[in-house]
């Protein structure tokens, strides 16, 4: 043994103990082993970073984009109340709800699967009354069979695509990974939907009524000719209850009805009051084509502003050129030099009930100070609690000016159970009352500390938007499909479609820097050097010699299994892209000393690194349902040992008769 292989396993062995320790992060324990790795010269200084430019790093921080865009303009929310059943008994509603999850990861981050589905599962799991972790965790061991079926379903089936390029020359397709991938998802979902859910022990939540803060009084807009438009009360109630929400009162022409008959026709342009939580004002919004009332009023505003402005620019326009046809005319003595009277301005078109706030924003107009969309902050969902202190005590939206002042707008508010009858705008705020705020972060953080609120702890509020949902969903599909077909690369294809997101504005375009992962980025770009040092030096040969004679003993179909087996365990106590970024050079070598295809270790690498069913570390799925599942370290193994067993039990076979070596 050399003294570069003693110094690369000594490196690996202690970033091991670092990954299991959990001291540090691991993108901390990843960037010190590539320091590591140039001190001691086995990887050359002018090759350290560039991991950052290898293509399956480029691809893993695309996809997280795409993801994000996916999750923000609430297109999953749309599929997911589609696809899940409202009345069906356990197995039905476990097995809808999982299989959304797995197919939605082999196509999107699956902790983004996850964390949108989240929700779901523990209001499944109230309308079904089972604790919630007997949903999560079926839930996010779905999610993570899901992203074995694809290229892009997981970070490390793009590492062990790149190793491919490295060893033959060229990468997995997009679907290579399905043969085996699918089959072994299939055979796990329908054990964890049938036998699993029951192994799983019964806890209670530690914080899975987090989610539950009450109902909100808000105002929606019934759309011309929309879904609603024509319908009686009684037929909007129905398809509302499926989302818990109801209706409370109804605003036509300035006037509230607060008891309205069930047997009215609402039409377009009428306001309804609803009472309902925020996933319930999300569906009825979706189910009913509505629109929130505060954001259909925030939308005429700034069409009105901007016409204000176009008029002001064309006045502008028509000024200057009557100044010039004077310029010229002085010049050829047509006129008098006599000073010119100036063009006295135009009135202003009457901003009817705007009051102080719209003249404000005409002045800004006026000055050229109007704020273009792209340059606008990120605009978010915030729920705030106000204090006794608050100067928001005894106020109203219409008193605040929110809209004009702040650029805020007040959807909704929960008041401890009781019913209001006046309008949202002209409500008086009270000490304890729950708002529900819409506008930039920095403005919502702003005004919480200004007015005396309490934000509550950050959560993923979305309400769908129709037209960006469908934009997310066919760039992702357009990426995919190019990639599918060898038109570009697959991280040329997804960072094109990134940019199509940008450009249509599909996400806030802060979101686009925010969604990416950057410690799982990190890892990735600072492994790949350390694993090409590990095969640099011979090492990945050394250890896959020792294990093909001591334990394989020259038999390949022994080593393939001992590949999956010591994968699956690594995956289990690391993080499973450096698993996959260490084991794929060991498997490479173990395939050139047995004289066999690499393809079918390097798969077998593939499925154990998204086996990591027997901890809450192995993988950021099981983390996620720690808490809210009420979970302990050693409640995984229950349903995730046999999970894992049955995952060998299929694919062994399958890459064998696949990928025959």
């Amino acid at each position: 043994m050399t003294g570069d292989q003693i110094a690369i396993l000594a490196i690996l062995a202690l970033a091991m103990a670092a990954f299991l320790s959990g001291r540090l992060r691991h993108d901390i324990v990843a960037m010190g082993a590539l320091i590591a790795c140039v001190v001691a010269g086995l990887v050359p200084s002018q090759e350290a970073f560039a991991g950052f430019g290898h293509p399956a790093v480029i691809t893993v921080a695309c996809v997280l984009v795409l993801s994000r865009a996916l999750q923000t303009s609430g297109a999953v929310d749309v599929l997911a109340r589609t696809v899940l059943p409202a009345r069906a008994g356990r197995t039905v509603s476990l097995a809808a709800l999982v299989g959304l999850g797995a197919a939605l990861s082999g196509f999107m981050n699956n902790v983004g699967a996850m964390a949108l589905l989240m929700p779901v599962a523990l209001q499944l799991a109230r309308r079904l009354d089972m604790t919630p972790g007997r949903m999560l965790m079926p839930l996010a061991f779905g999610t993570i069979l899901g992203g074995m079926t694809t290229l892009i379903g997981t970070p490390p089936n793009l590492i062990v695509s790149g190793f491919r390029v490295s060893n033959s020359g060229s990468g997995f397709s997009m679907f290579d990974f399905a043969p085996v991938g699918v089959a072994v998802a299939l055979a796990g979902i329908a054990f964890v939907v049938t036998i699993g859910w029951r192994l799983v022990p019964v806890t209670r939540a530690a914080a899975g009524e987090a989610f539950e803060v009450g109902s909100y009084l808000t105002e929606v807009r019934v759309v011309d000719k929309g879904k609603a438009d024509g319908m009686t009360l009684h037929e909007i109630e129905a398809e509302l209850d499926k989302a818990d929400a109801q209706v409370v009162g109804l605003v036509r022409g300035g006037l509230r009805i607060s008891a309205p008959r069930g047997n009215r026709r609402v039409q377009g342009g009428d306001v309804l009051v609803l009472e309902a939580d925020v996933e319930g004002i999300a569906e009825a919004l979706s189910k009913l084509d509505l629109k929130l009332e505060e954001q259909v009023k925030a939308q005429d505003e700034e069409r009105e502003e901007k016409e204000r402005a176009r008029e002001l620019q064309a006045r502008r326009a028509e000024d200057e050129v009557r100044r010039r046809e004077i310029d010229e005319a002085a010049a050829l003595g047509d006129v008098a030099l006599a000073p010119q009277p100036q063009p006295q301005p135009r009135p202003e078109p009457a901003a009817g009930g705007k009051g102080q706030g719209a003249s404000s924003r005409s002045g800004e107009a006026e000055r050229g100070e109007v704020r273009r969309d792209g340059e606008a902050d990120e605009v978010v969902l915030r729920e705030l609690v106000v204090r006794p202190e608050s100067q928001l005590v005894g106020r109203s939206a219409r008193d605040l000016a929110l809209r004009s002042r702040y650029g805020l707008n007040l959807l909704g508010v929960s008041r401890d159970g009781r019913r209001e009858t006046t309008r949202l705008r002209t409500l008086r705020l009270q000490s304890g009352d729950l708002l529900l705020m819409q506008g930039p972060a920095e403005v919502l953080t702003v005004f919480a500390s200004e007015m005396g609120c309490v934000p509550l702890a950050e959560r993923d509020l979305r309400i769908p938007d129709k037209r960006l949902a469908l934009l997310s969903a066919v760039i992702l599909a357009l990426s995919i499909l190019v990639a599918a077909v060898g038109l570009l690369p697959a991280s040329v294809a997804f960072a094109a479609g990134v940019l199509a997101s940008m450009v249509l504005k599909t996400m806030p375009l802060r979101a686009v820097y925010t969604a990416i992962d950057w410690p799982v980025v990190v890892l990735l770009a600072a492994l790949i050097p350390v694993a090409g040092a590990l095969e640099a030096t011979g090492t990945a040969g050394l250890i896959a010699s020792f294990l093909v004679g001591s334990v394989a003993q020259g038999h390949p179909v022994a080593a393939l299994a001992m590949v999956l087996v010591v994968t699956m365990f690594l995956s289990d106590v690391m993080n499973n892209a450096a698993t996959a970024a260490v084991m794929c050079p060991i498997a490479i070598g173990i395939a050139l000393a047995l004289g066999v295809s690499a393809d079918a270790f390097l798969m077998a690498v593939a499925i154990g690194a998204s086996c990591a069913f027997l901890t809450p570390i192995g993988h950021q799925n099981n983390t996620l349902i720690l808490g809210p599942g009420g979970f302990g370290f050693g409640d995984y193994w229950r349903l995730g040992l046999p999970l894992e067993l049955l995952v060998m039990a299929v694919a062994m076979p399958l890459l064998l008769l696949v990928w025959p070596l």
